[in-house]
This record gives C-alpha cells, sequence and structure tokens, in this order.
C-alpha cells in the first residue's frame, strides 16, 4: 500500500511569517506613501502569492495601480523579504513533535505552497525544514496554484503519493477547497491567516495545535474524505 501522504502550506499553517509579510508590504507600498496595513489587515491579504497581496494593498487603501508599476513593486517587495530572511519567522509549536510522529508511523510529507519558490525554498531550507520533505511545490511551479487542484494534485505525483492516501493541511480556503476540488482530505488550522472561521470552509477535520496533528487523525481524515466521496 501507498504511504499515507500529510501536505502541508506554509504561511500561516507551518510558519508564522506574519510580522515579516507585512514589513515586506509596508516598504513596497511605501513607495507610493500609501498607509502600512496591520496584522487585521493580512487575512485579507495573503493567499495568492506577491503580486496578488500587493494587488490587494492598493485595493484596500483605495489607491490606483497600473498594471506597468505591479512588476517593480513586486521586485521591491522580493529585494526586501529575502534581504531580511528568515526574519522574525518562526515555526508553530508542535510542528517538528507532529513531523516526528507522523514520520515514525511511515508517512512522508510534502509542502504545497501559493508562495513563490525564490521565496517559499529559501525560507523552508533556513528554517531547517527542507530534509522533510518528499516534494515540495510553490505558487509559480505549475502553470496553476491553489485552489486549483492541480498543483495540490502535481505535488502529490511528485512525492509519489496516492490522492487517496493524501490529506492536506492548511490555514485557508485556498488550501481546504483545492483538496475539495482534487478529492484529497483536508485538516484546518485555526491559527492562520483565513479570514473566515475555518469550520466554515468543511474540512475533514480540524486542529488548533499541532499536538492534535496525530498519524491517527490523518487516517481518521481520509477515511472522512474517501466515505464522503463515496456517497456524493
Amino acid at each position: 500500500m501507498t504511504k499515507a501522504l500529510v501536505v502541508f502550506d506554509l504561511d500561516g499553517t507551518m510558519i508564522d511569517t506574519a510580522p515579516d509579510l507585512i514589513e515586506s508590504l509596508n516598504h513596497t507600498i511605501a513607495a507610493r506613501d500609501l498607509a502600512p496595513v496591520t496584522f487585521n489587515d493580512l487575512t485579507h491579504l495573503v493567499g495568492q502569492g506577491a503580486r496578488v497581496m500587493i494587488r490587494r494593498a492598493f485595493a484596500l487603501r483605495e489607491a490606483q495601480l497600473d498594471e506597468a508599476e505591479v512588476e517593480p513593486l513586486l521586485a521591491r517587495f522580493l529585494d526586501h523579504y529575502k534581504a531580511h530572511m528568515p526574519g522574525h519567522a518562526r515555526v508553530y509549536e508542535g510542528l517538528l513533535d507532529s513531523f516526528d510522529q507522523l514520520e515514525a508511523a511511515g508517512m512522508q510529507l510534502a509542502v504545497c505552497t501559493n508562495k513563490l519558490e525564490q521565496l517559499a525554498y529559501p525560507l523552508l531550507d533556513k528554517m531547517g525544514l527542507t530534509h522533510r520533505f518528499a516534494a515540495m511545490t510553490a505558487g509559480d511551479t505549475f502553470s496553476v496554484r491553489k485552489p486549483d487542484a492541480r498543483h495540490l494534485l502535481g505535488t502529490i505525483e511528485m512525492a509519489g503519493g496516492d490522492p487517496a492516501r493524501t490529506v492536506m493541511i492548511g490555514d485557508s480556503v485556498n488550501d481546504i477547497l483545492a483538496a475539495q476540488n482534487a478529492k484529497v482530505a483536508s485538516i484546518a488550522v485555526t491559527f492562520g491567516y483565513s479570514d473566515v472561521p475555518v469550520e466554515t470552509l468543511k474540512p475533514s477535520r480540524v486542529i488548533s495545535h499541532f499536538d492534535e496533528l496525530t498519524p491517527e487523525l490523518v487516517l481518521e481524515a481520509i477515511e472522512i474524505a474517501t466515505v464522503s466521496m463515496a456517497a456524493q
């Protein structure tokens, strides 16, 4: 039987990157003298990569953004973020212990994030996590990104996994909807950057701390998703 595969989102799921995202975004929009954003704004801004975050910040401040400005602003964001990486980023409490439990149970781990490769991969490396994963994919690895099912399915294929034996762990609608679109089990975390209560997204299971993410819960979520899809 194929090993169970546990796929993780990055920002707001494995790593709390909010302070650095806010700092780099505020550095970026300061070029146009826009008012800084706050953590309360962040949940409405993140999830679709840096370009979309910049566009959403301008929309939030009701400022005009010409398309020709997007790439220079993106470069400003990337330069600042990379120069300060890993900054204030921290791994969420209990994550590493959960990794150990899952791996001891014979499960594989992978990453599926909408963060750009040039930001995601160095961050995971600097946080000492890269060696944990059978596959890592980012927002520009494929021609599509979450919530498109093909982003998650492509990650599963790269890891040598089976969608029927996979669970997606995430904090936002993009993660849970990607799992649902791919007909994959999902577990939502409550401590991330979602702008709605994650329970309303109808994941297979919800956790509020990584000490809840056990091999037993992973298998339970997979079984729930299997039964649910069979009933459709």
